[in-house]
């Protein structure tokens, strides 16, 4: 019989911003000064993730991971895995 384990993430601190209609260059700056490419087309901002290009569209939070990687992530998604740290 296989034994099927439960698991719990690791309490880390992640940097990220939420992508809005005023801060596109400020994302973009945020991610390619760590040499991520990143760039807009039209309404949204694709990313080179470890797992490939990525888009993300207004109101995702970009996250800056563990690794220094760069991913978007769906608000639902993002405020149900992250609380602000103060």
């Amino acid at each position: 019989m296989i034994e099927i384990k439960k698991y719990r993430k690791k309490p880390v601190e992640i940097e990220a911003i939420q992508f809005t209609n005023d801060n596109m260059t400020d994302i973009l700056s945020f991610c390619n000064k760590e040499g991520t490419t990143a760039y807009s087309n039209d309404n949204t901002i694709s990313i080179a993730t470890l797992e490939g290009v990525m888009t993300a569209s207004i109101g995702d939070y970009i996250i800056k991971g563990v690794e220094n990687e760069f991913y978007p992530c769906k608000p639902s998604v993002f405020e149900a895995t992250y609380d602000e740290v103060k």
